[in-house]
């Protein structure tokens, strides 16, 4: 049962995260200001949260879960999985950082909107963290079926 309730944490957070990456890439757009990045800095919170929370359900679910540790610890696939998200998180530093720069600029000036070469310097960091996302599930099911034994 540990397993079962383990996995189904492990993919919630995981989809969470899918969406959340989605409401940011939407919401990040030429103009957008006051009350629009206040929202934006809430979301991108929760993409940290989620993140981390899919990070410790994926610990307790390595340590505890019914394949053991030594399936995934041996696996190659499950480290080409852990490079993907590691290089996810790391690509989300740069648009978390521009989100916080953004949110002083608005509380210092009321009328700051973001500008398009802003958003253009951006975006390219969100998709480039939707690519690796694709991959993350792709590996996770081609380890499951016992790819890289």
């Amino acid at each position: 049962m540990t397993d079962l309730v383990l996995a189904c944490l492990h993919h919630l957070c995981a989809f969470s995260l899918v969406a959340i990456l989605a409401a940011e890439i939407t919401a990040i757009r030429p103009g957008l200001a006051s009350s629009g990045l206040r929202r934006l800095a809430i979301v991108d919170a929760h993409y940290g949260l989620f993140a981390t929370l899919l990070i410790v359900v994926g610990v307790l679910r390595v340590i505890y879960g019914i394949k053991g540790a030594h399936f995934y610890t041996a696996n190659p696939v499950f480290w080409a999985k852990m490079a993907a998200f590691g290089l996810t998180g790391v690509l989300s530093i740069w648009p978390t950082m521009r989100i916080l720069a953004w949110r002083r600029a608005v509380r210092a000036d009321a009328s700051f909107a973001v500008p398009a070469e802003e958003v253009t310097k951006v975006r390219p960091f969100l998709f480039a963290q939707v690519v690796l996302f694709v991959l993350i599930p792709l590996l996770a099911a081609a380890m499951a079926r016992g790819v890289g034994y």
